[in-house]
């Protein structure tokens, strides 16, 4: 039953010709321009590298993480660890300056006018 139903299948989409008139993917669908055409933009390597890639940055990205959390005395990598790990690092500062980490807060930073003046050989300056 189920070879006659793949026949008039068959039967419809290659207009009336036997089962061996359709070679390729496009002529069975009839997709003429799109089935096969990836191979022009995306070469056989490109997904291996970039699994590479992504498996190197989530490498890096861990070890500053982790070295972060050990810093604040903790076993567990928070997100507040990934922004320190990753707002510390000028290339991956660079790199996801525009991403934004959710629950991972801001950098300690104080800007240089608010802080108390500083004291000389005991002795504060009045200015």
């Amino acid at each position: 039953m189920n070879l006659i139903w793949i026949w008039m299948v068959e039967r419809l989409i290659c207009g009336g010709e036997t089962r061996f008139c359709c070679n390729g993917r496009s002529s069975r669908g009839n997709l003429d321009e799109l089935a096969g055409k990836y191979a022009e933009r995306v070469g056989a390597g490109a997904p291996v590298y970039l699994a590479a890639v992504l498996e190197y940055l989530a490498a890096e990205v861990l070890e500053l993480a982790g070295n972060a959390a050990r810093d604040n005395k903790k076993t567990r990598i928070v997100p507040r660890h990934v922004q320190l790990a990753v707002r510390n690092d000028e290339e991956l500062s660079r790199l996801l300056g525009q991403v934004t980490i959710a629950n991972g807060g801001v950098l300690p930073n104080i800007h240089s006018t608010l802080l108390p003046k500083r004291v000389s050989k005991g002795r504060v300056d009045d200015e």
